[in-house]
């Protein structure tokens, strides 16, 4: 199944569960639909290329863990490519993930995805049992960083990858709509109903890409420069006319090194463990 059939699939689902559409957000404004299907599909078709690109040097099925997969969008998806995936996930996404592999079940193997309410520091996988750890609107949330890191370092096998999609951190807007929001309060705790207890997390704390080479460095994950993706360049008032794919092609072929720094608003990278 390729991306693109698949949001047209998720689009469906979305009609069926409702309750996904305050995360999702694509029935909130039609101007913005297309602004929002660029997004979704660039980091998922980013998702698909690095992970076929691994599997083809390999000569045994792959192991993948989507840590923080939230509603577990990413898993089904892999799940649809016959490939299996072990998510963890805190907060509300957890009662959903069975529902929603109701609906997914007609289109394939929805078994090749388990799932597990889990907080990593205290549950993760075997030592070097893992060749892909996804991280997907995650990194930032994760807390200790340091304490994370080394847990990935532990979990991945040598030479597997830590398969990041970010917001970038260095991006002008981002980061004055986030100090409006929560000052320089980057890192706060919660109370978890499920576990009982406190949990620290990083309060939207997004970085820029040299701010993650120096800490995936410090672990000696490597980030090969051809890994590096910027997506999602133009805002909402720019799509009309169905003009997404014309969009899409301009901000692909936008080098402005200013532009990736400081006015894209997603960075996607791998980082290889070289152990």
């Amino acid at each position: 199944m390729t991306p693109e059939q698949f949001f047209e699939y998720f689009m469906q689902e979305l009609n069926e569960l409702p309750a996904l559409y305050h995360y999702y957000k694509f029935h909130t404004s039609p101007k913005s639909f297309g602004f929002r299907k660029n997004y979704f599909l660039e980091r998922l078709r980013y998702i698909d290329t690095q992970i076929k690109t691994y599997q083809a040097d390999q000569t045994t099925p792959i192991s993948i863990w989507d840590c923080g997969c939230g509603y577990g969008t990413t898993c089904l998806y892999l799940a649809m490519n016959g490939i299996a995936t072990y998510g963890s996930t805190l907060e509300f996404y957890y009662p959903y993930i069975e529902k929603r592999k109701k609906y997914w079940n007609q289109f394939g193997n929805v078994e090749l995805f388990t799932a597990s309410y889990a907080d990593i520091f205290e549950e993760y996988p075997q030592e070097n049992s893992i060749d892909i750890v996804i991280v997907q609107d995650t990194l930032h949330h994760l807390e200790p960083m340091d304490d994370a890191m080394q847990i990935f370092r532990k979990t991945i096998k040598p030479n597997g990858i830590l398969l990041s999609v970010e917001e970038n951190g260095d991006n002008i807007v981002q980061r004055i709509k986030l100090y409006k929001q929560r000052g320089n309060k980057r890192i706060i705790t919660f109370w978890d109903e499920t576990l009982q207890r406190t949990i620290t997390m990083g309060n939207e704390n997004i970085r820029g890409l040299q701010t993650w080479k120096k800490i995936f460095g410090k672990y000696q994950f490597i980030i090969p420069t051809d890994s590096i993706q910027y997506i999602r360049y133009y805002y909402p008032f720019a799509y009309k006319n169905n003009n997404e794919l014309e969009l899409l092609d301009k901000e692909q072929r936008n080098n402005s090194k200013i532009a990736h720094k400081y006015f894209f608003f997603g960075i996607n990278f791998i980082g290889i463990n070289k152990k």
